[in-house]
C-alpha cells in the first residue's frame, strides 16, 4: 500500500467542477480532474491518482508540487517559447512598405532582397521576402506589358485622341 499525502486544496468542489467544464486543453482538464477527486475525496492515495489518469506517479507528483507553490494558476501555466527574433528591423519594414507604394517599386522579389542588403544592410533570404512583401505587406510587384520596339509613339497618341469611349 502506498503512503497517503497531505495536500491543502483552496478552491471549492464546485469551483473545480465548473472549471472542469470549461477547460479547453487535455493537459488542464487531467490537472483539474486530479484535483477535483482529491477534493472530494474520491481518491486517497498517489498511486491511484496516476492509474486514474494514466499517468505516471512522478508526473502527478509534480502537479501537485506546481499546485503546492503557486495554487491553480501555477498548475494550469501554459508555457510558451519566445520563438526567434524578427530579421527585419520595424524601421526596415516601414521604409520597405514606403518604397512599394512608390509608383518606381521593383522589378522581382530578388530586386528586393538586394535593395535590402544595399540600403540596410540586412541579408535576408528570398523566401522571407517575398513571405513579407506578397503576405504581411499585401504587395504584389506588377510589371507592365511589353511594348514592341517598333511602335510608332505619335501614331499610339493619335489613336489615343481619336478613340471613342463608350
Amino acid at each position: 500500500m502506498s503512503r497517503s499525502f497531505k495536500i491543502e486544496i483552496t478552491e471549492s468542489e464546485e469551483e473545480l467542477k465548473k472549471r472542469l467544464q470549461t477547460a479547453r486543453s487535455g493537459n488542464q482538464k487531467e490537472q483539474l480532474q486530479m484535483l477535483w477527486w482529491l477534493k472530494s475525496g474520491q481518491v486517497k492515495e498517489q498511486q491511484e491518482l496516476g492509474k486514474r489518469l494514466g499517468r505516471d506517479t512522478s508526473t502527478v507528483t509534480r502537479w501537485l508540487q506546481k499546485y503546492r507553490l503557486g495554487g491553480l494558476s501555477r498548475l494550469l501555466e501554459i508555457k510558451k517559447a519566445p520563438g526567434a527574433s524578427r530579421k527585419m528591423s520595424d524601421d526596415a519594414i516601414a521604409a520597405l512598405k514606403h518604397e512599394l507604394e512608390t509608383g518606381v517599386g521593383f522589378s522581382s522579389y530578388g530586386a528586393i532582397v538586394e535593395w535590402l542588403e544595399k540600403e540596410r544592410g540586412l541579408r535576408i533570404e528570398y523566401g522571407t521576402v517575398y513571405g513579407w512583401v506578397r503576405y504581411r505587406l499585401g504587395a504584389k510587384l506588377k510589371v507592365p506589358r511589353p511594348q514592341s520596339y517598333k511602335q510608332d509613339e505619335l501614331m499610339v497618341c493619335e489613336f489615343k485622341k481619336n478613340l471613342v469611349p463608350y
